[in-house]
């Protein structure tokens, strides 16, 4: 039995892949696409380490399937278009460790394009799905305010 094709298009570019249809778009991009950004933690959607764009809408990559993106722009944190946010993480020397920085930036990308100057509230709401094991939250809440006010 041969495997299906899947059409993958990851930031900006298009991709053909020989992969289950039911895979994480998450394995897909690391294994198969090499872009290893995004980054697995829980394998349950929980830690937000995996987060990516799907047309725009932060979603999990190790809960979102390729068949589930077919014919949808997937971004991923390589992609990711978001220069005063970027500035405003290293002004607040949000990373320590660094491993869950790519999935607290896709979310708080996503925040910042429908909502240009969130407040405290919407902040959390946003990122709450997003865990830093080294507890830099406040300090990605005062990248997030300083990047709405850029």
């Amino acid at each position: 039995m041969t495997t299906p094709t899947q059409k993958l298009m990851v930031n900006g570019k298009d991709f053909t892949l020989d992969a289950d249809p039911n895979m994480p778009v998450l394995w897909a991009l690391r294994d198969i696409l090499g872009l290893t950004g995004t980054k697995f933690g829980c394998g349950a959607g929980l830690c937000g380490a995996c987060t990516i764009h799907v047309d725009g809408s932060p979603m999990r990559g190790c809960l979102t399937s390729l068949k589930q993106v077919q014919g949808k722009q997937v971004t991923t944190i390589e992609g990711l278009d978001a220069q005063k946010l970027k500035d405003a993480w290293l002004e607040h020397n949000v990373p320590q460790c660094g491993y869950c920085q790519a999935g607290q930036l896709m979310s708080a990308a996503a925040l910042l394009k429908i909502t240009a100057k969130p407040t405290e509230t919407q902040i959390d709401d946003a990122m709450s799905g997003n865990i830093c094991r080294c507890g830099t939250y406040p300090r990605i809440k005062a990248a997030i305010k300083s990047a709405s006010e850029a």
